[in-house]
This record gives structure tokens, C-alpha cells and sequence, in this order.
């Protein structure tokens, strides 16, 4: 290697660790912020079962993320996974279609959260009478996070090896039984990994829900219920200015939420992987 590589390799390896160091310091000072300044403001008037203007109660629109959570992934897990699944492992590859829905997929990646609240207050909302309603946030939400799901398991499928295709059908197995008993399985971690991703964007999405679920700080008594979620929430109070600090304390059990998410696909994802043993 001449002195020239050494000194070009000692650079980027120099502009790696910089990279890693940054966003690791970065990450430390939000979680550190978040929990100095929502921690004190903690308190059991905060999960109340019932918000008032009193207590602020954060517990109803806890209980609404939960099901905007539940149903948003109802809808968009199976679409995003069957969808990859046949783009993968059913569509030929190299066919036209699957570029386009390639394209497709990318461009819904980048197209703002306030564009899929107006169009699911235009679509959902008004045209099917919905009003607002945690059907039509947990709709809109599912468009959002599909993109997201279909190429974060097209990439997952494509990491396994041909080998474990090839073996199996060798062995006698379908197409079916491979996908569902070698390669999915084997693919897990990938897939889940996009669905935590998927769910992060959930908890934290504020605009397309304002137009479409809505801000009435209550457990709606079905789906057609109008009602907010914790980022809303959070966002209603530190926007009021009366109630700042309750606002931090519900930044800390959205962080609470995420990493308990993290943690539990984790092992559902090894779990899967190992054969359930």
C-alpha cells in the first residue's frame, strides 16, 4: 500500500468515526434533554383516567396511540410484506413492474406528512363521510408507512441467500411453503426491523393526523371516534403554553414507548428466527 492510500484509508476511517461519534452525541444529548426536563414533571395526575384542563391527563391519548398503533399495522403489515413477497419471490426479476413499483415506492417515501393528512382529510374524511376519526388517521397512516415496509422487506428477502431457495427445493418444498417456513423466517430481523420503523413514525406524527383523526383529548368510544394520540397531545399542550413542562413529562413516555417497541420486536425477531425454541 503506498503513502498516499495509508493516508486517504486513515482519513475515512478519521470521517467514520467523526460520523458515528456525532450521532451518537447527538442521540445521547436528545434522551438526556428529555428526561432532565420531563422526569420532575411526572406524576399520577398525568394517567388520570379522564383529561381535564386541571390534570392534562396524557392516559386517553396513550390508549390511542396503542390502537392507532394496532390498526395502522393491521392494514399496512400484511400489504407492505404480500407486496414484497411478490415482487421478491414471485415477479421475475428484471420485469418492468417491479421497477415501477420500485419508483413508486421512493416517491411516496419523500412526499411530506402534511400532503397524506390533506389528502386523507379530502379522501377519508369528507368524500367517504368519515369525518374525523381514528379509522381515518390509522388509514392515512397505513399509506404512509407502506413504502416504508415494502422496501425495508424487499431488502430483507434479498439478504438471504439463493442457497436457501435452492435447498429447498431441492428437498421437494413449493414455493409457498419455502417463502413462509425458510425465507421469511430467515428474514425476520430485516422485516421487523422496518415495521419498528414504521411504528416510530406512528407515535411520532402530528400533522396527518390533526387533519384526519383529530385533537379531542378523549378515548373515543369506536373507531369513528374522533381522538389524539401522545405526539398530538404533546404537541397541543407545549403549543397552548400552559402546561410545558406536563408536555416534557409526555416526551418521556413516547421514548419509554419506543424503546419498550424496540426491545420487544427485538425478541419477537429472534424468536422467529430460531425456529421458536
Amino acid at each position: 500500500m503506498t503513502q498516499s492510500s495509508k493516508i486517504q484509508a486513515k482519513v475515512l476511517k478519521g470521517l467514520v468515526w467523526f460520523g458515528a461519534i456525532m450521532t451518537i452525541g447527538i442521540l445521547a444529548f436528545l434522551v438526556l434533554y428529555i428526561l432532565i426536563m420531563g422526569v420532575p414533571n411526572l406524576s399520577l395526575d398525568l394517567f388520570a383516567f379522564k383529561y381535564t384542563t386541571e390534570n392534562v391527563s396524557l392516559f386517553p391519548a396513550l390508549v390511542n396511540t396503542i390502537i392507532m398503533i394496532a390498526v395502522t399495522l393491521i392494514i399496512a403489515v400484511p400489504l407492505g410484506i404480500g407486496s414484497a413477497i411478490f415482487l421478491e419471490e414471485y415477479a421475475k426479476r428484471g420485469n418492468p413492474l417491479v421497477k415501477l413499483v420500485a419508483i413508486t415506492t421512493e416517491t411516496l417515501s419523500g412526499i411530506p406528512s402534511i400532503v397524506y393528512g390533506i389528502f386523507g382529510m379530502l379522501f377519508f374524511v369528507t368524500t367517504l363521510g368519515w369525518g374525523y376519526s381514528m379509522l381515518a388517521g390509522s388509514c392515512t397512516l397505513a399509506i404512509m408507512i407502506l413504502p416504508l415496509i415494502m422496501r425495508t422487506t424487499q431488502e430483507a428477502l434479498k439478504a438471504v441467500p439463493d442457497t436457501y431457495r435452492e435447498g429447498s427445493f431441492g428437498l421437494g418444498a413449493g414455493r409457498l411453503r419455502t417463502v413462509f417456513r425458510i425465507i421469511l423466517p430467515a428474514a425476520s430481523p430485516g422485516i421487523f426491523a422496518g415495521i419498528v420503523l414504521a411504528v416510530g413514525r406512528i407515535v411520532g406524527e402530528t400533522a396527518a393526523l390533526i387533519y384526519t383523526a383529530g385533537t379531542v383529548a378523549q378515548i373515543p368510544p369506536n373507531l369513528m371516534g374522533s381522538g389524539r394520540t401522545l405526539a398530538i397531545h404533546m404537541y397541543a399542550l407545549w403549543s397552548e403554553g400552559l402546561n410545558t413542562g406536563q408536555s416534557y413529562a409526555t416526551a418521556v413516555v413516547l421514548l419509554v414507548i419506543v424503546i419498550l417497541l424496540n426491545l420487544l420486536s427485538e425478541k419477537i425477531a429472534q424468536k422467529i428466527a430460531s425456529g421458536g425454541n
